[in-house]
């Protein structure tokens, strides 16, 4: 699985999960996380990013990244929520503008040079993630180093409690 990490930096930052680099998102979230803090977190060392949802009464047979709403845990801290929602037309030129990439951060340059988005530049980061499916009520995504040396520094927990 290819995830993509990417927002203006002074906007909350949006996660897309693919099936490989230059398909359509399987999943796109809007994470309650200022994309600033996030990179900033990231430079700190290892991440854990842990979205949690309530399970439904009468055995709801939805399966667990389906799940519209969740409640967002930054390393611990509660940290707003994360919303499922459809690709907008910008997110769309995103996946377009990265569909070569396979991994890397960097930053997106606007279209035209002249434009200046309020929210600060449009930072992306972008990596193969490992997926792990524990059961119907949680998946785990796990950022994977390229050099193979340490562990992941970026894991994305999804469970339905």
């Amino acid at each position: 699985m290819t995830g993509t990490l990417f927002g203006h930096k002074r906007a909350r930052v949006n996660l897309a999960i693919q099936e490989t680099p230059s398909s359509l998102p399987v999943v796109l979230l809007e994470l309650g996380l200022p994309t600033g803090k996030l990179l900033q977190s990231m430079g700190g060392g290892m991440v854990r990013i842990a979205m949690e949802c309530e399970k439904r009464s009468g055995g709801d047979k939805t399966q667990v990244m389906e799940e519209p709403i969740w409640t967002m845990f930054c390393n611990g801290k509660k940290s707003g929520f994360g919303v499922k929602r459809e690709p907008t037309e910008e997110d769309l030129r995103v996946m377009r503008t990265l569909h070569v990439v396979s991994m890397g951060a960097g930053v997106i340059p606007e279209e035209k040079e002249e434009e200046v988005h309020p929210e600060g530049e449009l930072a992306y980061m972008r990596a193969h993630f490992e997926r792990v499916v524990g059961s119907r009520d949680s998946e785990t995504y796990y950022m994977m180093n390229p050099d193979g040396n340490s562990g992941p520094e970026l894991s994305l927990f999804f469970v339905r409690v």
